[in-house]
């Protein structure tokens, strides 16, 4: 899946979030696109018409502009006759038929990277309770996008670097060792999106073009693995014991040795070390 395709994706499902949390009858968000300046309203939710479909929200402007220039939620509880915001965007919030309105930024270590907004077609007041739940939705895009930045990064420091073969040896191990801790991390999150993210962005570490050298040129037929004996390759591939791999993934050692044999069944592998070294042929681990 294209970052696009998955910034959609995980915008769609904080806005399904946002609407049952809340009550709120219409969400509707987006991302910051290049530059920094301006979000393109991606996702809709509950939305009767396309009048706020790509609508582009300057900083600054309209209640969710506000919003993201002060990296603060904000609310109104009529719209169109609001005199605490700009009125660039009465018009789509008029043919939705929008009145109350809040506003979430989506913020990433102190840099506004989207906004999330919740919506009534009644002029009403939204209280502590309504923006709190929406505050915890921007929350949940928020980690998300951590995550994906986190293993982006460490993919971008494990690049074939001229002449420095030991840097980029040494950054291969924290791809693998960032992957290891994702993994033990995802079965413990409730949250099925969050988890989702969590190991969409372990894909990204197992597939990274860095680790080419170790995958077999034309393989056969894919290699299919449950999520648990990946999460136990994992930890066999970081050198512990079947004990402190069922300490880490919440498993008793005898399950761990179950789903150690079954992984090596499917990979063709005699002995644990083989099976991790088939794994990563097989794009299953960095």
């Amino acid at each position: 899946m294209t970052s696009e395709r998955t910034d959609a994706a995980e915008i769609g499902a904080a806005l399904l979030r946002l609407r049952r949390t809340t009550g709120l009858p219409v969400a509707f968000g987006g991302l910051i696109e290049a530059g920094g300046r301006q979000v393109r309203i991606q996702q809709l939710s509950g939305t009767s018409t396309a009048s706020l479909r790509a609508l582009v929200v300057s900083l600054g402007n309209g209640l969710g502009g506000k919003a993201l220039a002060r990296s603060h939620p904000c609310a109104v509880t009529d719209y169109r006759s609001s005199r605490q915001i700009s009125h660039e965007y009465d018009e789509p919030v008029r043919v939705e038929g929008l009145r109350s309105v809040l506003a979430v930024p989506i913020v990433v270590r102190r840099r506004v990277r989207g906004v999330l907004y919740g919506a009534l077609r009644a002029a009403q007041p939204l209280g502590d309770r309504t923006l709190g739940a929406a505050v915890a939705a921007a929350r949940d895009v928020e980690q998300a996008l951590v995550v994906r930045d986190e293993a982006r990064a460490l993919l971008a420091s494990a690049e074939p670097r001229t002449g420095d073969e030991g840097a980029r040896a040494a950054a291969w191990e924290q791809v693998r060792e960032a992957h290891g801790a994702l993994r033990a991390l995802a079965p413990r999150i409730g949250d099925p999106v969050l988890r989702a993210e969590l190991l969409a962005a372990c894909g990204l570490l197992a597939g990274a073009p860095g680790a080419a050298a170790t995958k077999t040129p034309a393989a056969s037929a894919p290699v299919a693995l449950t999520p648990r004996e990946v999460d136990v390759l994992t930890c066999v591939a970081s050198g512990v014991t079947n004990a402190v791999a069922g300490e880490r993934l919440g498993l008793r050692p005898e399950t761990v040795k179950a789903y150690l044999r079954s992984a090596m069944r499917k990979l063709g592998a005699a002995t644990r070390l083989e099976a991790v070294v088939e794994a990563r042929r097989a794009g299953l681990l960095p």
